[in-house]
């Protein structure tokens, strides 16, 4: 029997190289591909867990069950209002803090103290962020579950109200544009205080006011009511007929938002033109403003607010960039530090011209200060609830911008009791 053997015949198989298929070019295809699709996958993750998120507002009370209404309890310019409002806020923060809310609980603001019975109330908005598949019912369900373990924390007797009311945006802007001082964050009761350079937007200073003799800007203002506005005497030194005087609102003075005609001028009696003492003035609108986001109130102080040596203030208006220029068209703002009157009136300063009735404001090498044009603007300051103060009204200076010359304004604490007779606020 013959065998027939087979021998396997090995067929060599070709090699494929890697360079044959995967060119430079195809991996860096696959490269900028893969990381592509990670950063798309990262950006949704973002987007969904930070960005796809609503805002909300609600808005309730409070019966503060420990706490006297007294009249210091009117004005948020005093210390008992200040005190007692940081207090419920820092409650409430305090109690989201430490809830299931914690990442969805933006702030809390105290808009209003009143009088029920003995005790006090406390109107209060709140902002929240949270994921948009939660609806406003089950956040309010949440909230309320917090806020009813109030009553049995702190050293203030709160009592929350059963009602919480969800409101709008424009709500919350109603609500806090007819509390005085508020800018636009906390407006939007925002984290973030923001004060950028020079240059201002609309709304920044919502209280400024143009004073406009024959429609050409003439001095500052601010808004102070809605009725009236406080300014310096000395600016209708020679033209006192109010039909003559248009106060304009917004950031242009030509372009403004708002033209009011002038009813009245009253200017304080006691004003010297040589020693510029009592250099302060109100005004009456023709008509009454409507508070919106950029047409609203400051604060006026009390008259013991302290203004602290060296604290910042700002100094807002349209007045001439270097001394002896024009006016400019649109609102700048600076910022200064209060200097004590004894500083004030050394004698490489103004020697002695300042006086109890003023107060100075400037910076050591005189870079930013108030010029022509200025006048009767206000100086303010903000307060620890960011809410703004007039301390100052532009009054006169040596120059402009000089060393050791700061500006030099009239101290509204001072005349605190005279803007009452005079206006009722």
């Amino acid at each position: 029997m013959t065998f027939i053997s087979f021998i396997p015949v090995v067929r060599s198989r070709p090699v494929l190289s890697p360079s044959r298929f995967f060119t430079p070019f195809v991996v860096a295809l696959i490269v900028i591909t893969t990381v592509g699709l990670l950063a798309m996958i990262v950006g949704l993750l973002i987007h969904f867990l930070a960005f796809d998120k609503k805002t909300y507002f609600y808005h309730s009370n409070f019966h503060i069950r420990n706490v006297e209404y007294t009249e210091a309890l009117n004005s948020p310019a005093t210390h008992e209002y200040r005190n007692l409002s940081e207090r419920i806020e820092s409650m409430i923060t305090n109690a989201f803090q430490k809830s299931n809310l914690r990442r969805e609980f933006i702030r809390t603001h105290v808009v209003k103290l009143r009088k029920e019975g003995n005790g006090v109330v406390a109107d209060v908005v709140m902002k929240f962020r949270s994921n948009k598949r939660n609806t406003r019912r089950s956040m309010k369900t949440r909230i309320q579950s917090v806020l009813q373990k109030l009553s049995n924390s702190g050293n203030l007797e709160i009592t929350p109200s059963n009602e919480i009311t969800s409101i709008t945006d424009q709500d919350t802007e109603n609500f806090l544009t007819q509390e005085c001082g508020a800018r636009p964050d906390l407006i939007t009761l925002s984290e973030e205080r923001i004060l950028g350079g020079t240059l201002t937007e609309t709304g920044d200073w919502p209280w400024q006011v143009s004073l406009q003799l024959s429609n050409v800007h003439h001095c500052g203002g601010v808004l102070i009511s809605n009725s009236w506005v406080l300014t310096a005497a000395h600016c209708f030194r020679s033209y006192s007929n109010p039909q003559r005087w248009t106060a304009t609102f917004g950031i242009s003075t030509v372009r403004p938002i708002l033209r009011v005609k002038i009813r009245a001028i009253l200017a304080h009696d006691g004003y010297s033109l040589i020693t510029r003492d009592n250099d302060i003035a109100v005004v009456l609108l023709d008509r009454p403003v409507t508070f919106t986001r950029n047409i609203h109130r400051v604060c006026l102080p009390a008259p013991t607010q302290n203004v602290t040596h060296g604290s910042v203030a700002y100094v807002t208006g349209w007045g001439s960039l270097t001394y002896g220029g024009n006016t400019v068209t649109h609102l700048r703002q600076g910022q200064v530090r209060i200097i004590s009157n004894d500083v004030c009136n050394e004698p490489a300063s103004y020697g002695g011209s300042v006086l109890p009735g003023m107060l100075c404001a400037g910076v050591p090498s005189g870079a930013v200060d108030a010029c022509q044009g200025d006048s009767g603007g206000p100086l303010v300051q903000e307060d620890s609830r960011r809410l703004w103060f007039v301390v100052g009204i532009v009054s006169w200076g040596y120059q402009c911008g000089l060393p050791n010359k700061p500006g030099v304004y009239t101290r509204v604490t001072a005349y605190r009791d005279w803007i009452r007779q005079r206006t009722g606020i």
